[in-house]
């Protein structure tokens, strides 16, 4: 199997495996493409146990690796998913949020496993790169929101 050259690993206490298969299934682009088990007993687990899980998330590559409760996950990284309308903004919120995850701020939420999400709509980043007072509106609009309303935004915009 070829591996790709640069991989965002990401750790897992124990899910790994399950966060995979939930954001193939959430996300287009996306696939569980290996699980590798321990070869021997680890300070996370035993032989036998899932360690590593190979997938993509709209196209990325990513390892998962059951570390254990070593480390825990923070904002500090995030999978930003853009969107192109409401409904697709919604079902991935929902996805996210209804499967165990919790809602934030501007747009931002985590999974069940702690990892974040920003769901992100183009039309917002469109106006923040428009600058000036629209970019301005805009900012101010998201800085209310969770989800992020689009019809919201436009209106801002428009001012």
């Amino acid at each position: 199997m070829a591996r790709a050259r640069n991989t965002i690993c990401i750790w897992y206490d124990s899910g790994a495996e399950e966060a995979a298969r939930f954001y193939a299934e959430t996300f287009p682009d996306s696939a569980v493409t290996g699980v590798f088990r321990a070869p021997a007993d680890n300070p996370s687990g035993k032989a036998g146990d899932v360690l590593t899980v190979e997938f993509t998330v709209c196209g990325i590559p990513c390892m998962g690796l059951n570390g254990g409760p070593a480390f825990r996950q923070t904002e500090a990284f995030s999978f930003q998913i853009m969107t192109g309308d409401q409904p697709e903004t919604d079902r991935y919120w929902d996805a996210i949020t209804g499967n165990g995850g919790s809602e934030s701020a501007c747009g931002w939420c985590k999974d069940r496993w702690g990892v974040s999400w920003q769901i992100t709509p183009r039309v917002l980043m469109e106006a923040l790169a428009a600058g000036g007072a629209e970019a301005a509106r805009a900012f101010a609009a998201m800085m209310e929101m969770g989800r992020i309303d689009i019809a919201r935004i436009e209106a801002a915009r428009r001012g």
